[in-house]
């Protein structure tokens, strides 16, 4: 389990707040540069120890490319927060845990579908896909049309 370091806000003491609360949300690119490498090495430790604890095989998890999968590596950090949140607490020692498990069936099958088993041949295959975000006008054409109902969303006649 990892410690956490208080500081003052202007850090005269000495310390910098690098360390975040065991379970707490990660949300990768939020994640201070400097302090990246640390939390996704042990993020890293921890989804192999679970993969080879729980038995995982490459239908479930692509064992060459797990982390070149955006969605995977989300379901897994949210599974890995869980984990420490669930086991890392006295307070709530039989219901966490328990959930934790329930949580964790329905991941693995989450991350089969997420990925379509489209790695297990032990090779990475990028889906084929069009990528949302790279695209301004695509945007723009969205937030023209406004939502559903709006004066500015047109029907399309049939």
């Amino acid at each position: 389990m990892r410690s956490t370091s208080k500081s003052g806000a202007s850090g005269q003491d000495g310390e910098e707040e690098n360390s975040r609360i065991p379970g707490a949300p990660i949300v990768w690119h939020k994640v201070p540069e400097d302090q990246r490498p640390q939390l996704w090495a042990e993020f890293t430790a921890w989804v192999i120890r679970m993969a080879d604890t729980y038995e995982m095989t490459t239908e479930q998890l692509p064992h060459a490319c797990w982390w070149e999968h955006g969605a995977v590596v989300a379901e897994l950090t949210a599974m890995w927060t869980g984990w420490e949140s669930a086991y890392g607490s006295e307070e709530d020692a039989a219901a966490g845990p328990y959930l934790w498990h329930d949580a964790w069936s329905r991941c693995l099958e989450r991350i089969g579908r997420t990925w379509l088993g489209e790695c297990t041949n032990g090779y990475h295959q990028q889906k084929s896909r069009t990528i949302f975000g790279t695209d301004p006008a695509y945007r723009k054409r969205i937030l023209e049309a406004g939502p559903p109902g709006s004066s500015g969303a047109q029907p399309k006649a049939a």
